[in-house]
């Protein structure tokens, strides 16, 4: 039984690291510094929140959003399901309570931070934007161009 939840989190964490996602801050953070890029931090519920659900789908799994981002950003997904077969690891999950604490005082799904190597928070989107994809990774880049060092 034990193993099936061990499998479960490595699965987990190659799709994460698949999609370009980092699963550690601070480790995007290091990144983030060494590339001159910046980190894209998204509060979801994935397997309650519909439009945390659409958010991954219709906008970071896009193709468009995908290309600029792998030469733009570092992402972090502070993920916080509900049903028990989901849940993170108890470091991960005590990683995205801190970074809710700090990012998403008020708790709300979706919530997107775009921060610079310091963790300092240069823009954020609450919920899903109204922007498609193509758009939405336009407005994100252009906020990383004015923020190259």
């Amino acid at each position: 039984m034990k193993m099936k939840y061990v499998f479960g989190g490595l699965l987990a964490m190659m799709v994460m690291s698949f999609t370009g996602w980092e699963p550690d801050f601070e480790a995007a953070k290091k990144i983030a510094k060494e590339k001159d890029q910046l980190i894209l931090l998204n509060f979801s519920g994935s397997d309650w929140c519909g439009p945390c659900i659409r958010l991954r789908k219709e906008i970071f799994d896009n193709e468009q959003f995908s290309r600029m981002a792998d030469t733009t950003l570092i992402m972090v997904n502070a993920d916080f399901p509900r049903n028990k077969k989901n849940q993170p690891d108890k470091q991960l999950q005590m990683q995205n309570e801190v970074l809710a604490d700090k990012y998403n005082p008020m708790g709300k799904f979706p919530f997107t931070v775009l921060l610079n190597a310091d963790g300092k928070v240069l823009a954020s989107w609450d919920g899903l934007p109204k922007a498609d994809a193509a758009v939405f990774a336009q407005q994100v880049k252009s906020i990383c161009d004015v923020n190259k060092h």
